[in-house]
């Protein structure tokens, strides 16, 4: 057998206090015992940092200066399927609309989505793999067209945006200087662009 240890009687002293000693947050104290949490002195004069996001240089308050025609115009699906309801050729009615040259684009995503839905919409896909057509690659994971659509109308101010989707609609109203277009009575209205034909009174 090895030799056994020896400890001072003062290192056992002292394990023995040291094991006694409970933390003063510790739950199993009472909580009127309990020490409170020290808080941060606020200074007055203190330099407060705010962060706002950057307004985009293609706005002179709220008016878009980088729109102009040809107008590039993204679709979203259900604006395809109400024009096809509606029996309305997408390409010349956009251009009764804003009385310039139009370019519509598709995202991966809108493709995606059509492909999902399966041999009921095989005419709007047809429609949207016309030449006249502008395709755009999706980097982003997923195939929900709403959010690339904000996305890319947030970082690239030069869009109109082509949807009926009330929920879209909503979420682009937010931000600024983005036209949308949607079909209402058998025809296409533009809201928030200025001096357009067919737009709402009081859409700016």
């Amino acid at each position: 057998m090895g030799k056994q240890r020896k400890t001072s009687k003062f290192a056992e002293k002292r394990f023995a206090q040291m094991k006694k000693v409970i933390n003063l947050r510790d739950n199993r104290i009472k909580a009127s015992e309990r020490i409170k949490p020290k808080k941060k002195k606020i200074d007055p004069h203190e330099v407060k940092i705010r962060e706002v996001t950057q307004a985009s240089s293609a706005l002179f308050f709220q008016y878009n200066t980088q729109l102009g025609p040809p107008y590039h115009i993204l679709i979203d699906t259900n604006f395809i399927n109400f024009s096809i309801k509606n029996k309305l050729d997408i390409v010349q009615n956009m251009m009764d609309c804003l009385y310039a040259k139009c370019i519509p684009y598709v995202t991966d995503c809108v493709l995606g989505e059509l492909e999902k839905l399966g041999r009921k919409y095989r005419v709007a896909l047809r429609i949207i793999k016309d030449p006249r057509f502008e395709r755009i690659a999706c980097m982003h994971k997923g195939t929900y067209a709403d959010d690339c659509l904000v996305q890319r109308v947030t970082q690239h101010k030069c869009y109109i945006v082509a949807t009926n989707d009330k929920d879209l609609k909503r979420r682009l109203r937010k931000i600024p200087g983005v036209p949308i277009m949607y079909v209402a009575q058998h025809k296409y209205t533009i809201e928030r662009m200025p001096d357009a034909y067919g737009a709402p009174k009081g859409a700016v």
